[in-house]
């Protein structure tokens, strides 16, 4: 039995979580910052690894009270390398490295977008049905908008004095990613604009079946050289230039702001301010980002012959998404899978279970670890 401590604090969430031979979530705890950063429209580097300095140590000590674990009892720590904002990564990091020296514990290093491959497994493995591979998974968030392919290589614990049963280890090659803003950047940007709030994911995903999404026309973008590219850049220019040919919108955009300003926050408080035709604006775009996402990674999926399409990250949480993917997907004969809404947003679960097969294969980090903000997937 093996019990892994992970960390997460790769952008604006401090997480901490113990995760029992990369399979069963013995707790799983997330500080988020939305409150911080709510007034800024967006996520401010400064704020976000200030506020990690001030949760990381009860989030950690909340995670090992709900696993009822305590740290001498933990085999592994393991931390956010990279990629994300370098503040943040740094105050995970850098806690991970001291529990592991004082404890005298194995220090595992995470990918945090493979992280977010393994959160689908990781909820997977409690239904019984696994993902076949070769898979194409695409992970789509406020930070990143990507592709990969994934194939699997068994992978025996090279030494046996350990106790944990074999695993898998997951190859990665890249298929396309995004050429400017991420899908959930998008979001939050468009949000902002009509003064909806941040994060942007939920409430315009909320609003959108209120509106009709055949009445904005958008452009699909062409992206020369590799069609499995995304940009979500014209589409978030689309709709500025939208807006300003009806400046009839901006009081009730003025009107919106406002009641963000006194706490009304949630979808149901903004719709009575919304117009028909903002209403329809969000669901028209809500459609064509979705319908881009979908139709990019079932064409990939073609291409690269997957027997499954993965789906994780954010964006991942939104009911078009997994509708429309559940729905497109069955029709070409793929099984998808998503992860949990708590598990698709960024936690450390997936960071734990991400860690198992790495620490099976010998993978350590020493005290000279550092934090990679653009750290590839290998």
């Amino acid at each position: 039995m093996t019990r892994i401590l992970g960390i997460e604090s790769s952008c604006d969430e401090t997480a901490a979580a113990v995760v029992r031979d990369g399979r069963e979530i013995l707790s799983s705890v997330v500080a988020s910052q939305v409150d911080v950063h709510h007034k800024y429209g967006g996520v401010v580097p400064e704020l976000a690894s200030r506020e990690h300095l001030r949760s990381i140590v009860p989030t950690v000590r909340e995670a090992l009270e709900r696993a009822g674990v305590a740290l001498p009892d933990l085999d592994v720590i393991a931390v956010t390398q990279g990629p994300g904002l370098v503040g943040s990564l740094l105050v995970g990091l850098t806690y991970g490295k001291v529990l592991a020296a004082t404890l005298g514990k194995p220090l595992v290093p995470v990918n945090h977008i493979e992280g977010h491959v393994h959160a689908v497994f990781l909820e997977a493995h409690q239904t019984g049905k696994q993902p076949r591979r070769p898979a194409v998974c695409l992970i789509v968030s406020g930070g990143h908008t990507v592709l990969y392919g994934v194939q699997t290589e068994p992978v025996v614990p090279i030494k046996p004095a350990y106790d944990c049963a074999p695993s898998d280890h997951f190859t990665y090659v890249r298929i396309g990613q995004t050429r400017d803003d991420a899908a959930g950047e998008a979001y939050d940007k468009v949000a902002k604009l009509l003064g909806l709030g941040y994060p942007g994911g939920p409430v315009v995903d909320a609003l959108a079946a209120h509106g009709n999404d055949r009445a904005v026309a958008f452009t699909t973008p062409v992206t020369k050289g590799n069609p499995h590219d995304f940009s979500f850049s014209g589409t978030k220019t689309a709709v500025l230039r939208y807006v300003r040919a009806r400046p009839e919108l901006n009081q009730e955009i003025a009107a919106r702001e406002a009641a963000l300003k006194r706490g009304e926050r949630k979808a149901d408080r903004l719709r009575p301010l919304c117009s028909a035709t903002t209403l329809d604006l969000v669901a028209s775009f809500q459609r064509f980002v979705v319908e881009d996402l979908v139709s990019r990674t079932l064409a990939a999926a073609e291409e690269y012959a997957a027997r499954s399409v993965l789906v994780s990250g954010g964006v991942a949480a939104n009911s078009a998404l997994r509708a429309a993917f559940e729905a497109r997907g069955y029709d070409a004969g793929l099984d998808v899978f998503f992860p949990s809404r708590a598990l698709s947003t960024d936690n450390a679960a997936m960071i734990a279970a991400a860690a198992y097969p790495l620490w099976a294969r010998g993978v350590r980090a020493g005290h000279d670890l550092n934090a990679e903000a653009n750290l590839p997937l290998a």
